[in-house]
């Protein structure tokens, strides 16, 4: 199964594609609408508008060989706990060895956003970081299906 904390994530069509090239359901999880699919290999779930709401109900079911893709470093962080592979919208992969930098590198920025020090800009999403996203995620796919195995 993958998930997909849906309300910002910019790749949604290539999380589609890849999924339907290995024979993996996907669902979508939302605060709000989503297009609908035919395709009875997706999923849509609408999750109340309540703070992290998204985010605990993917949380609750991720397991291991599950596929995440978040930007969300704490929601990362909760997966990758219970065994899921976890892929942010650029291909940045979180896992054991590089969540809790990458939780100290969250907390600096918000600190340094509250003080004043940052304005907190992220950079533009690129073609780059879509074409990293795609090979991340097939690979991710591919090792899902070897734990299943």
């Amino acid at each position: 199964m993958i998930y997909v904390d849906a309300d910002a994530c910019p790749v949604k069509p290539e999380v589609l594609k890849v999924a339907e090239r290995h024979g993996l359901e996907v669902t979508f999880v939302a605060n709000s609408g989503l297009r609908p699919s035919r395709d009875p290999m997706v999923h849509n779930v609408i999750v109340s508008g309540a703070f992290d709401a998204a985010d605990d109900w993917i949380a609750e079911r991720a397991t291991t060989g599950d596929i995440v893709i978040t930007a969300d470093v704490p929601l990362a962080g909760r997966c990758v706990a219970k065994g899921a592979l976890v892929t942010g919208p650029t291909g940045r992969v979180f896992d054991e060895g590089n969540i809790g930098m990458a939780t100290a590198m969250r907390d600096l920025g918000a600190h340094l956003r509250e003080t004043g020090e940052s304005k907190g800009y992220n950079a533009a999403f690129s073609a780059r970081d879509r074409s990293k996203f795609l090979e991340t995620l097939d690979r991710l796919c591919r090792r899902a299906k070897n734990t299943q195995s």
